[in-house]
C-alpha cells in the first residue's frame, strides 16, 4: 500500500476538522524550525510518532520516517562537509574535513528535515482530499479554482508514487536492469521510466479537466457542496496544543 494514501478511522486525529489538520500540520512544522536543539528535533519526531500510533497510524510513520531519513542523510552530509564554524574536529593532513559547528549543523538539519516533512506527509494518511477542498471553499473562503488546485496537487502525489513504481515493474518485467552503481547509466535508465510516466500523466490531467468541466466545475461556489465542516471543541483543543508546542521550541529550545 502507497504511505501516502488516506487511511479511514475513528481517531481523535481523523475527526478533526480538515483544516485544522492542514494547520496542526503546518504549524507543527513551525514548531520544528523554531527549534534549535538536537534534542528537540528527536522529541519533536517521537512526539509525531507516538500521535501517529495513537491514531493507528504508527508502522506507516515508521515507514516515512525511514523514507525522509534518506532525505536528511544527504542535507547531513552536505551540511558536514560545507560548513566551517566552530573547531576542527576531523583533520587530514593539512585538510579539515568537518568542524564541531558543521557537525551541529548536519545534526540540526536532518532532523529538522525529518521533523517538519513527516506531520505534512502524515496529513494525506488522515484526510480526505475532497473534504479537505470543500472545507477550504466553505470555512476558509478560499475560490474553489484555487481549492481544487491545491487539493488536486496533494491527491496526485500517492497516485503518480503508485504508477511510478508499476513503470518500474513493468520496465524490469521486460528486462530493463535498473541495479547498476554506473552514474551514466543510472540517468540513462531515466528515460524507461519518466517517459511512460510523462504521458501517462498528460492523459490524466486530460481526462481530469474533461470531468470537471462535465460536472459544473465553473459554477461551483462555496454554497454547492451539501456536507458542513464546522469547528469545535476538539479542534480548539489541537490547536491549543500545537500553540504551546510553538512556545515551547521558541522559548526554550
Amino acid at each position: 500500500m502507497n504511505l501516502l494514501h488516506y487511511t479511514p478511522g475513528s481517531s481523535f486525529l481523523h475527526r478533526l476538522n480538515p483544516i485544522t489538520k492542514l494547520a496542526l500540520a503546518f504549524f507543527y512544522g513551525v514548531a520544528c524550525i523554531l527549534c534549535d536543539s538536537v534534542l528537540g528535533e528527536v522529541g519533536f519526531i517521537l512526539l509525531m510518532l507516538a500521535i501517529s500510533a495513537a491514531a493507528g497510524l504508527g508502522a506507516r510513520a515508521l515507514r516515512l520516517t525511514r523514507t525522509l531519513a534518506i532525505l536528511g542523510l544527504f542535507m547531513f552530509v552536505l551540511q558536514l562537509l560545507f560548513v566551517r564554524d566552530g573547531s576542527p574536529l576531523l583533520v587530514i593532513g593539512n585538510l579539515c574535513v568537518f568542524t564541531s559547528g558543521g557537525l551541529k549543523s548536519a545534526l540540526l538539519l536532518s532532523l529538522r528535515v525529518i521533523a517538519t516533512m513527516l506531520p505534512l506527509m502524515m496529513l494525506f494518511a488522515i484526510t480526505q482530499m475532497n473534504d479537505l477542498c470543500n472545507a477550504l471553499v466553505k470555512q476558509a473562503h478560499l475560490p474553489y479554482r484555487y481549492a481544487f488546485i491545491v487539493t488536486t496537487a496533494f491527491r496526485f502525489v500517492p497516485l503518480f508514487t503508485t504508477e511510478f513504481r508499476e513503470i518500474e515493474d513493468a520496465q524490469r518485467a521486460r528486462g530493463v536492469e535498473f541495479e547498476t552503481k554506473n552514474l551514466i547509466k543510472k540517468i540513462q535508465l531515466a528515460a524507461p521510466l519518466c517517459v511512460p510516466l510523462l504521458v501517462s500523466s498528460l492523459k490524466k490531467v486530460d481526462a481530469s479537466a474533461i470531468s470537471a468541466e462535465m460536472r459544473g466545475f465553473s459554477r461551483r461556489n462555496r454554497t454547492s457542496g451539501f456536507k458542513e465542516y464546522p469547528l469545535g471543541a476538539r479542534d480548539a483543543l489541537a490547536m491549543a496544543f500545537v500553540a504551546v508546542l510553538i512556545g515551547i521550541s521558541a522559548i526554550f529550545l
